[in-house]
């Protein structure tokens, strides 16, 4: 009853503290971390131990679980060279500096014991630094390092904690370490290998959500279990299966499955990320009382702690820094080399998280100085959420970083919706038949108001609504009315629960696909230039000057109004948009062929092939 009284309040705690941050500002990890430090304190709040086996085998496996299935397995091939030099060599580095410090502080520790230690507080936790990121809008490049260092340097560090802990009895030897860790990360890759083709061959066979999600809730303790059971990296193992499920997950699950899939993993990814920090802040109080009795002296303690929690620090900027060249990414058949602000904010988001508290739990007893140890890695794990969290902001404000361009989203959306409805209406052409002209006209005109919306998110005329607006507007009251006489329906008991549930599903589905599809487009400017596309024709019609006084004079002569106007690259002809009723743009390329248009709204300046059907 106690253990699910404390679950509930942990949930309640936690709710509240996201309700809170969103109102301050503020990060979530780093506010529920100092307000757990705080009822820790409190008197009759009881006492939370965190245990290894809850950590490593209750928590980790679905979070990192998690973070695969976000994870693009193209991003992390295109980062991969920086995130093996962070999760594997800036671990091990860290790992040796921190052992350094403590031989030099404690003496009498040993070795091995001080490598344990270093092993502990060496992995940074990318929850923290990735939530903290996502808020203040960190360059998405940094952000997709620092979620694929976060994948494997669990296992890096988790690895080289159980060597140095089979050192304190003796007869390791380098052969044997080498070994370990191949067994480690080799078993763990072909565990993950294993548990993705069984997982696979099960739900290319489900059709019921509800079980293919159950299935998924199953796959990350499975090959976490699985792999530790045989020597493995549980770690390697999970992350693995989590992002080539993710990869396939279009040839291998419905619709339906992907999208309750998705919606439940939020969930749980919500409430287990920070329950975490929540957590983290509760062993503050025991933890400072267990080593109240200690030998040491309380400035000893004091500089024990604060050394190695400026150590850590000091040692991820001072690697990030001295292999900058080695941390770009590869984008197509070239590589973009990291900026000195991108490198220094990789540095910097190093914040540790219950990894890292968990670790240090798994210390034998008999080992010295253990009780300062769990204090060592309580004080990296807190100092640096809350001093490199609650620094970051402004640090990248600093460094001038500019957050990821909504405008530029809005027009690789737009572009990539185009492309793939040109290869709709391919397949629509070779399979309609007489029969299904009417059908086949009715497919074209949602195919285009689909479309049409995404274009519609970049800027349109001045005072006009789009649209897609309009049709958002109306179809949402439409929604509301139809929920409201359904409801009066069920309250006479006449209609099945189960239809009405259905139909009130239906209802559901597509008012939630309005509101993911309504995003305000909030003064979106789409100048161009970001993109990664091109083709001969946008490289030979480069921008030009915006048309003075544009306007669609064939509009102007029917009296219609304009959604957006397009300006010609070739001879300066404006015409509307596709969006409005004429589509005079589009009918001058047929007409005349010419192949590139700009947008002639104030402040943009992206461009347009016809030919290719792409966008810069």
């Amino acid at each position: 009853m106690e253990i699910a009284v404390l679950l509930v309040l942990l949930a309640v705690v936690v709710i509240a503290g996201e309700a809170l941050s969103e109102r301050l500002g503020a990060p979530a990890p780093l506010l529920l971390t100092v307000v757990g430090t705080g009822l820790s304190f409190v008197p009759g709040v009881p006492e939370v131990h965190l245990s290894p086996e809850v950590v490593l085998i209750g928590l980790l496996p679905p979070l990192l679980y998690t973070a695969a299935l976000s994870t693009s397995l193209v991003d992390l091939k295109a980062n991969l060279r920086p995130i093996l030099l962070l999760s594997v060599a800036a671990v091990l580095v860290t790992m040796v500096a921190v052992a350094a410090l403590m031989t030099a502080l404690l003496p009498d520790i040993g070795w091995p014991v001080a490598l344990a230690i270093g092993a502990i507080v060496a992995p940074p936790d990318a929850v923290a630094a990735t939530a903290v990121g996502r808020r203040i809008g960190l360059p998405r490049r940094v952000v997709s390092v620092l979620e694929g260092e976060s994948l494997l340097n669990d296992a890096t560090a988790l690895v080289a904690l159980r060597t140095a802990i089979a050192a304190t009895a003796g007869g390791v030897t380098v052969a044997g370490v080498a070994g370990d860790f191949l067994l480690a990360a080799g078993g763990g890759v072909l565990v993950g290998l294993v548990v993705y083709r069984v997982v696979a061959v099960i739900r290319r066979r489900l059709h019921d959500p509800l079980v293919d999600t159950a299935v998924s809730f199953v796959t990350p303790f499975a090959a976490y279990l699985l792999a530790e059971s045989v020597g493995a990296s549980g770690v390697f193992g999970v992350v693995v299966a989590g992002l080539l499920l993710a990869h396939r997950s279009q040839t291998l699950q419905t619709a339906r499955g992907r999208i309750v899939e998705s919606t439940t993993w939020s969930t749980v990814s919500f409430l287990l990320e920070n329950v975490v920090f929540l957590l983290i802040g509760l062993q503050a109080r025991w933890i400072v009382e267990d080593l109240s009795g200690s030998e040491l002296s309380p400035a000893r303690i004091v500089t024990v702690c604060l050394a190695t929690l400026a150590t850590v620090v000091a040692v991820r900027l001072a690697w990030v820094h001295l292999t900058r060249p080695l941390l770009g990414s590869r984008l197509g058949d070239r590589r973009e080399p990291a900026g000195l602000a991108e490198t220094t904010l990789i540095g910097w988001a190093g914040m540790r998280g219950v990894v890292t508290l968990a670790a240090a739990f798994v210390l034998p007893v008999d080992v010295p100085y253990r009780d300062l140890l769990l204090l060592v890695a309580l004080t990296v794990v807190a100092g640096t959420l809350l001093l490199q969290g609650l620094t970051l902001p402004a640090l990248t404000r600093a460094l001038g970083v500019r957050p990821p361009d909504a405008a530029d989203d809005a027009l690789a959306r737009a572009t990539l919706l185009q492309q793939a409805s040109t290869a709709g209406l391919q397949t629509l052409e070779e399979r309609e038949t007489e029969e299904t002209a009417d059908v086949a006209r009715t497919i074209r005109q949602r195919l285009d108001q689909r479309t049409f919306a995404a274009w519609e998110q970049l800027s349109t005329t001045e005072g006009r609504q789009s649209p897609s607006e309009a049709y958002a507007e109306l179809r949402l009251a439409m929604i509301a009315a139809e929920r409201e006489r359904i409801m009066h329906i069920q309250a006479k008991g006449k209609v099945p629960s189960t239809v009405v549930r259905q139909v009130l599903g239906m209802l559901d589905l597509e008012e939630s696909m309005i509101d993911s599809s309504r995003s305000a487009r909030q003064d979106i400017r789409a100048t161009g230039g970001a993109g990664h596309l091109q083709c001969p024709e946008l490289t030979a019609y480069p921008r030009a000057a915006r048309a003075q006084d544009p306007r669609c004079e064939a509009c102007e002569r029917e009296g219609w109004e304009v959604v957006a106007l397009r300006q010609c690259l070739e001879c300066g002809h404006v015409g509307c948009c596709d969006s409005s009723r004429g589509k005079h743009g589009t009918a001058h390329f047929r007409e005349t062929g010419h192949p590139v248009m700009q947008s002639a709204e104030p402040g943009e300046g992206w461009r347009w092939c016809f030919v290719h059907h792409l966008a810069d």
